[in-house]
């Protein structure tokens, strides 16, 4: 079982040279990174290729906008977003209040 709550937060700033940061509750191990994170009201997550792994995120509150291979789409409670090995994505929070999803990057 992973405790969001009992982890420590981490601060990634300009993380893949996004704009401002990523606050970030980790569990890694040798085969996925899971995390609760959250960006905070025009933050970024610059856009940055999968090229070992993926990425599904589940958005829990907020709205924000992903680029996925060049293509946008706007993302809010309860969308999920695959990223696939190979492909690129990038995301912002476009509204007013924090941005929180779990995301989960596979090590194969």
């Amino acid at each position: 079982m992973i405790k969001f709550d009992e982890l420590k937060e981490t601060i990634i700033p300009n993380f893949y040279d996004g704009e401002k940061q990523i606050n970030a509750r980790m569990h890694i191990d040798n085969l996925n990174k899971i995390m609760l994170a959250r960006l905070i009201p025009n933050a970024s997550i610059g856009y940055h290729t999968h090229a070992t792994s993926s990425e599904i995120i589940f958005f829990l509150s907020g709205n924000g906008e992903m680029i996925l291979d060049g293509v946008k789409e706007k993302v809010t409670k309860g969308d999920c977003h695959y990223c696939k090995k190979g492909s690129s994505h990038s995301m912002v929070n476009t509204g007013d209040e924090d941005l929180v999803f779990y995301a989960v990057v596979t090590n194969q």
